[in-house]
């Protein structure tokens, strides 16, 4: 008889972690790596120079605080900013700034629906997360969810950027199991960009003998037949 599968509150924390890692990493266009190790706490804080927060609620309850240092902040919004095409030129350079400020808060966002995705296809449950927030701070701040947890767990991880620029995640939530009772089959990521370019590089030769049979022939079909593999 096959071993019960059981997933722990920590394994859901290196959930988490893969989505921080695997976010600014790519957004980036660097490497951004957290430790080998987690350490246990007793409360989770807002740290300066810049403290982001959000609570999510569902299949269990909990808090995700990332505090980064100035240095670690402007580091990882330039990266961003630059691999989106931005001018070097035209970027901030101070975290006060309310651009990096914005930039933080959207990619803190984009890590939890990361996130939220994984344990929604990996746990077969569901949870939904309030707007994170981003906050410029200069003193420490005790920082908790307006409901009792149950059981609740605390964990902080540091992570280095590429240019060895260190911030940390905290992390509380409920002492909670999650125990695989069957074999079941993930869900298949769906990536409608991918759809359109298989589908363009197919109909491509396709296009080009039509054409040279009857140039008269317009291929709006191949529109319809695009939306009909979407599912519109």
């Amino acid at each position: 008889m096959d071993s019960v599968q059981v997933v722990t509150t920590d394994d859901i924390l290196l959930k988490l972690c893969h989505s921080v890692s695997h976010v600014l990493s790519s957004t980036s266009d660097s490497q951004v790596t957290h430790a080998g190790m987690v350490q246990n706490i007793t409360r989770t804080c807002l740290k300066p120079d810049l403290g982001c927060f959000s609570i999510f609620d569902g299949g269990f309850s909990g808090l995700v605080v990332i505090n980064f240092s100035k240095e670690a902040a402007i580091e990882i919004y330039r990266r961003y900013m630059i691999n989106m095409g931005m001018p070097e030129s035209e970027l901030a350079f101070s975290h006060t700034s309310d651009d990096v400020g914005n930039v933080m808060g959207e990619l803190m966002n984009q890590i939890l629906g990361n996130f939220i995705k994984t344990v929604s296809k990996e746990l077969q449950t569901s949870i939904s997360q309030s707007q994170p927030k981003m906050l410029t701070i200069n003193k420490e701040l005790t920082i908790s969810i307006d409901t009792n947890l149950d059981e609740a767990v605390s964990r902080r991880v540091s992570f280095k950027t590429a240019d060895n620029h260190i911030f940390y995640l905290e992390f509380a939530m409920d002492k909670t199991e999650f125990i695989k009772l069957k074999e079941f089959e993930l869900d298949e990521e769906f990536d409608p960009d991918s759809l359109i370019e298989a589908h363009r590089n197919t109909q491509g030769e396709a296009d080009k003998s039509t054409a040279k049979k009857d140039p008269a022939v317009v291929v709006a079909d191949d529109a319809d037949d695009l939306l009909s593999e979407l599912g519109l």
